[in-house]
C-alpha cells in the first residue's frame, strides 16, 4: 500500500514527516518539487510533479490518496481513489459533491475519510467523546435541555494591535466574513449574516481563564445528528464557531465595513496589505485555543457539565496549525490502511478507541489539554 500525499503547504508538513518516518510508502506529489524537497527531501526522495493524469495512472488497490491540496480538488481526487480501488483523506469539510459519492464508494469498498484535520477534527473528537461520557453518566435523563459549544481560533501568541496574524494570504479568511451561519441559541434557529452580526463573548476555562470573542461559523445544525445527539433532548444552545482575541472586533471594523460589498479584486488589494502588515515573522509562535463544551440542565440548573480544553503554540517542532492540522490527517491515513473506518463517505471518528487514540497522540501535540469538569 502506497500513500499518496498531494500537497506541501504549511499545514501538511508534520503528518506527512509522521508517516515517512513511521516506514510507511509514500509518495510526494506537490506542484513545485522544489518546495516539496524542503520540506521532506531529508527523509525521501520519492517527490513528484503533482499530475492528475500521472497520478491516477500511480494508483493500485488499497493505496490511499490525501489531498492537502485547495478544496476544488479533493471531489477529482476522491473520484479518482474510488474508480482505482483506493481511500482518500482530506482534513476539509464534506461538501455535497463529496457526500454524494458515499454510494459509489460503499460499492467499490474503499474509505473516503473527511474533517479530519483540527476544525474540523479534532473538535469532533472531543465531541463525541463528551456526548459519550454524557450519555454514560447518572446525570443523563431525557428532560434535561443540553446545550453545546465549540469555539476554535488560531491566533498570536504575542497579541499585536490587530489582534491577529496571517501565515499564508489573507484571501480567504476575508472571503469568509461573507458566510452566513445557522445555529440555535436559547432554543431557537438564529440565522446570521455576516459573523460581526453575532459576535459574543467567551469565558475560556484556561488556566488561567481568558475572555475570547466569538462568532458561529458555517451551518452548525447537521453537527447535532452527527455528534449522536438524542432528538428527544431538549436543545438550548448548540454552536461551532470561531474564538478571535479580545478586541479582535474593534481592530477589524473597518475590515468589515468594507468586506461585505468589495469585490474580489479589492479583497485580494485588502488582502496583500494585511499580509504586509499582520504576517508571522521568522519563527514567531502562533497560537491555537480549542473549547468545547456540554452542558445539561434540568430547572435551569446544571446537572452535568464539562469542557475539553486545548492550548498550543507553535515550538520546535513547527507551528501549532500545522501539527494540529496535519497529524490527525496522518493518523486518518493509518485507520484507513487499517480499515479501522467503514467504506463510504465519513467525518472524524466516533467509535470510542479511535477516539480515544487519537485525543491521546493530539494530546502529545498541544502544550496543554483537559476536560474540565464544572460542577
Amino acid at each position: 500500500m502506497t500513500i499518496h500525499w498531494c500537497g506541501t503547504g504549511l499545514s501538511s508538513v508534520p503528518g506527512l514527516r509522521r508517516l515517512i518516518g513511521a516506514g510507511h510508502a509514500v509518495t510526494v506529489w506537490n506542484r513545485t518539487v522544489e518546495k516539496a524537497r524542503e520540506a521532506v527531501g531529508d527523509l525521501s526522495d520519492d517527490i513528484r510533479v503533482f499530475d492528475e493524469a500521472a497520478l491516477a495512472a500511480a494508483l493500485s488497490p488499497g493505496d490511499v490518496v490525501v489531498s492537502m491540496l485547495p478544496g476544488d480538488w479533493h471531489v477529482p481526487l476522491a473520484e479518482m481513489a474510488i474508480e482505482a480501488g483506493a481511500g482518500f483523506v482530506s482534513s476539509s469539510y464534506i461538501a455535497p459533491e463529496m457526500r454524494a459519492l458515499d454510494t459509489a464508494a460503499r460499492a467499490a469498498d474503499v474509505r473516503l475519510v473527511n474533517e479530519v484535520g483540527l476544525d474540523p477534527g479534532i473538535d469532533h473528537l472531543m465531541a463525541h467523546k463528551l456526548v459519550a461520557d454524557y450519555r454514560a453518566s447518572a446525570a443523563c435523563d431525557k428532560g434535561n435541555a443540553v446545550s453545546f459549544l465549540s469555539y476554535c481560533g488560531g491566533v498570536p501568541k504575542e497579541p499585536n494591535a490587530f489582534r491577529y496574524k496571517f501565515s499564508w494570504a489573507p484571501v480567504g479568511v476575508l472571503k469568509a466574513l461573507r458566510s452566513p451561519s445557522r445555529s440555535i441559541r436559547h432554543y431557537s434557529e438564529l440565522n446570521v449574516a455576516r459573523p460581526w452580526d453575532a459576535l459574543g463573548r467567551y469565558d475560556a476555562p484556561l488556566d488561567p481563564p481568558e475572555t475570547f470573542e466569538v462568532y458561529p461559523n458555517r451551518d452548525s445544525l447537521p453537527f447535532v445528528e452527527e455528534y449522536g445527539f438524542d432528538p428527544a433532548w431538549p436543545l438550548k444552545d448548540f454552536v461551532r464557531g470561531t474564538l478571535r482575541l479580545h478586541g479582535w472586533a474593534e481592530a477589524w471594523s473597518e475590515i468589515f465595513a468594507e468586506a461585505g460589498t468589495a469585490s474580489d479584486a479589492r479583497l485580494e488589494e485588502l488582502a496583500d496589505a494585511l499580509l504586509r502588515d499582520n504576517a508571522y515573522g521568522e519563527g514567531e509562535p502562533d497560537r491555537v485555543v480549542l473549547c468545547v463544551s456540554f452542558k445539561a440542565e434540568r430547572d435551569g440548573a446544571a446537572v452535568w457539565h464539562k469542557t475539553y480544553v486545548m492550548d498550543a503554540w507553535g515550538d520546535a517542532r513547527g507551528t501549532a496549525m500545522a501539527r494540529l492540522v496535519s497529524v490527525p490527517v496522518s493518523l486518518a491515513v493509518e485507520a484507513v490502511m487499517q480499515r479501522a473506518v467503514p467504506a463510504g463517505v465519513s467525518a472524524a471518528p466516533s467509535e470510542p478507541k479511535l477516539v480515544a487514540r487519537w485525543l491521546e497522540e493530539v494530546d502529545r501535540l498541544a502544550q496543554h489539554m483537559r476536560i474540565v469538569d464544572h460542577l
